[in-house]
């Protein structure tokens, strides 16, 4: 499992990168407002991926060992299809309709792609996960360079155009991957199996949705109340926190798979304390990392809008750790398939999230955000940490890697050089 988690670090490594890359020249090429407008159709489109997840996210990782591929992949296929179009039709009267298209675009196509990713990590193919992963922020950046500098299209429009191109390219090269290994002449749409994806996949996507809503509802109090342009300069001290989130969001895929597939109660729990550890360690050191840095190189960097990024990085960085560690909680109990408490530490953050930005958001705007965030993600993670300590002991040691973890990991990382 060590191995498999440092080869995942590795690769979300590599995606952090691409994407501080893909954010600093989205910032420097279409300034705050367009970051404002990418930020609000991204986060458009992850509201949408939540109803398609049902079938497409979770569900295809947990039944992959449980049922033949051509038995859930076409469930995961044709509801792709019908949210991806039929939802983002919903969201045309909203603020970006006339960029209703590229949200069907991309709704389709990333709703697609999760379906082949998420069955391979069902098959526990986590090699395929961390490459397509990689690739995802790889392929749009290529896609980025040949439609601004060689097609000439220079507007925001861009940036929806190329992720719609990876996004496609990627499906098609997963899906015949995937097909190939398939028997679809004993294809079966059984009302069973349908129900027991739906079944299973509502209840998780439940709680991730309760979730997005803490982490999101900050950029609409914003657009709403200090209009576009404090959306975008927030949103760069947001991408900096889910860039941070890449690691521990790696490492809940691989404990995620394992303990699916694990009979082991001892032993999922130490693969979860494991992962937990890397985890707090890890964001821990990114975090130092961040707030290390002169406030004017943010500035230099993103460009002269964003001089406030340092402080939205401080003030944000409690709950960036707080959400590290529960991710990794939060994808053990999925594995285990009790959802219950997933949906309540939700929304217990989401209550706290809606009533407090009323009230200050309007006041003190951004920094307001950023501390309604931070303690709604504290609150949040707070209630899954201590259901997990319930049904195991708290152990200090849980957060603090031992010599022989840490000589493992040099090993590995020499080796892979």
């Amino acid at each position: 499992m060590k191995e498999t988690i440092l080869k995942t670090f590795v690769s979300r490594f590599l995606i952090l990168i691409l994407n501080f890359g893909l954010v600093i020249y989205s910032t420097n090429m279409w300034g705050s407002s367009g970051k404002g407008l990418i930020s609000i159709i991204i986060a458009d489109l992850t509201i949408i991926s939540f109803f398609a997840n049902i079938f497409v996210g979770s569900s295809m990782s947990y039944f992959a060992r449980k049922f033949r591929t051509e038995e859930i992949l076409p469930f995961a296929y044709l509801w792709a299809v019908i949210t991806g179009i039929l939802i983002p039709v919903l969201f045309s009267s909203g603020h970006a309709a006339e960029y209703s298209g590229y949200l069907i675009g991309l709704s389709v196509m990333s709703s697609l792609l999760t379906a082949n990713v998420n069955l391979f990590v069902g098959q526990q193919n986590i090699k395929m996960f961390n490459l397509y992963t990689v690739l995802q922020q790889l392929v749009h950046i290529i896609f980025i360079i040949i439609i601004v500098y060689c097609i000439k299209i220079t507007s925001v429009n861009a940036y929806f155009i190329a992720q719609i191109s990876c996004f496609t390219l990627l499906f098609f090269i997963t899906a015949f991957q995937l097909i190939k290994k398939a028997d679809f002449k004993k294809i079966l749409i059984s009302k069973d199996i349908g129900f027991q994806l739906f079944n299973y996949g509502w209840k998780i996507q439940l709680s991730t949705f309760l979730q997005f809503l803490n982490n999101r509802l900050s950029f609409y109090f914003l657009e709403y109340f200090r209009g576009i342009i404090s959306v975008g300069v927030f949103s760069v001290g947001i991408a900096f926190s889910e860039a941070v989130w890449t690691v521990s969001r790696s490492l809940s895929v691989v404990l995620y798979a394992d303990v699916v597939n694990d009979t082991d109660f001892n032993s999922a729990i130490e693969k979860t304390k494991v992962s937990l550890r890397i985890s707090f360690l890890i964001t821990l050191l990114f975090i130092s990392i961040m707030l290390m840095i002169p406030a004017h190189w943010y500035a230099m960097i993103f460009g002269k809008d964003f001089g406030e990024t340092k402080e939205i990085v401080l003030l944000l960085s409690p709950g960036i750790l707080a959400i590290a560690v529960s991710n990794i909680i939060g994808h053990y109990f999925a594995g285990i398939n009790k959802l219950r408490i997933l949906n309540v530490k939700s929304l217990a953050g989401l209550i706290f999230t809606i009533i407090s930005s009323f009230f200050i958001i309007p006041k003190w705007g951004i920094k307001a955000a950023c501390i309604i965030n931070s303690a709604s993600y504290c609150l949040s993670s707070g209630i899954l940490f201590w259901r997990f300590y319930q049904i195991t002991e708290f152990h200090i040691r849980d957060f603090i890697l031992s010599k022989k973890e840490i000589h493992l990991l040099i090993k590995k990382i020499v080796k892979t050089h």
